[in-house]
């Protein structure tokens, strides 16, 4: 007999404003808990020293978790000089010193070196996979961890304030798979000094952003009914840079039942033209239907085929 699964079904996307002090797997727990809901996860790790953005997914919007991850993010951090430490963030051991400390000109002067594709190592204590163990279950043993390279995008990357001699805060955005730890550490290198990270909060995941966040004490304090009619945001939010192609009802009952749909009359070739120059290399489209998605699909052909069906 099948087990029955606990919570209510609830569809969509939650913008949490993460505290610091909790891994991301706590944080969405506390969330599916006060909003009883039956499925969630969230789009991004943050480190337990972070804040802010982390996207939480309910229901069928775990489907499109990866395309969040995938999505621009931004954050603000401050930099502790004259330190380094075994995590590159403040909860480490201090490994290094240093009484160098750049003045405002010679940081902002570094700082265009690491705008583009760069090349990143990430830290020693990080989720990367090495034969099979996380790096930081090896480091955590005292081993050196021989991490490779990796090849990350920074679009912008800014000097906002220097409260002191020994601090920055600074602000960056940048594409998937980067670690702040890492690029604190390497200015500070560049600086001809050491650093860690001692403040670290993202302002940005994609399309979720701090406007429409909310902490979980204010979602502790309000309605559950009340909290999943204002807060939750729609399925395809995680989607913003994917073309959306519209079909008619037919079309998306063969979709929700995993057959591929054939676009072969003159209007059908017209729709998919209008969105065939936006499609990206994975062929990926989100299909809607009354304005609501009924699923991810690839484009092959002139045909329509599912990948992953939203149920609604």
């Amino acid at each position: 007999m099948a087990r029955k699964r606990k919570g209510q079904p609830i569809h969509g996307w939650l913008v949490l404003d993460k505290p610091e002090g909790l891994t991301s797997t706590q944080a969405l727990s506390k969330v599916r808990r006060l909003l009883n809901a039956e499925k969630a996860g969230h789009g991004g790790t943050l480190d337990p020293l972070a804040t802010g953005i982390l996207p939480i997914a309910l229901g069928e919007a775990t489907k499109t978790v990866s395309y969040a991850m995938d999505g621009a993010k931004t954050y603000r951090f401050t930099i502790r000089w004259g330190e380094r430490t075994a995590t590159d963030d403040r909860e480490g051991e201090v490994i290094d010193r240093s009484d160098a400390r750049p003045d405002e000109a010679a940081i902002r002067a570094a700082l265009p070196a690491f705008l583009g594709e760069i090349d990143q190592v990430p830290p020693q204590y990080s989720a990367i996979k090495v034969d099979g163990e996380r790096a930081y279950d090896i480091a955590r043993e005292g081993d050196v961890v021989d991490l490779a390279a990796r090849r990350v995008r920074i679009d912008r990357f800014e000097l906002v304030e220097m409260p002191d001699a020994d601090h920055a805060v600074l602000e960056v955005d940048c594409g998937k798979g980067t670690y702040v730890r890492s690029l604190a550490r390497d200015l500070a290198e560049a600086l001809g000094t050491v650093g860690h990270v001692a403040v670290l909060r993202r302002l940005r995941v994609g399309q979720f952003t701090l406007d429409k966040a909310i902490s979980l004490d204010e979602l502790a304090a309000m309605d559950h009914g009340a909290a999943v009619e204002r807060l939750l945001l729609p399925i395809e939010t995680a989607l913003d840079d994917i073309p959306a192609l519209a079909l008619t009802e037919a079309e998306a009952h063969r979709l929700r039942h995993g057959q591929a749909v054939a676009l072969l009359t003159r209007q059908d070739l017209e729709r998919l033209t209008a969105i065939r120059g936006s499609v990206g290399e994975d062929g990926i489209v989100i299909a809607l239907s009354g304005g609501k998605p009924v699923a991810l699909v690839r484009v092959e052909g002139a045909e329509v085929r599912p990948v992953r069906v939203i149920n609604l």
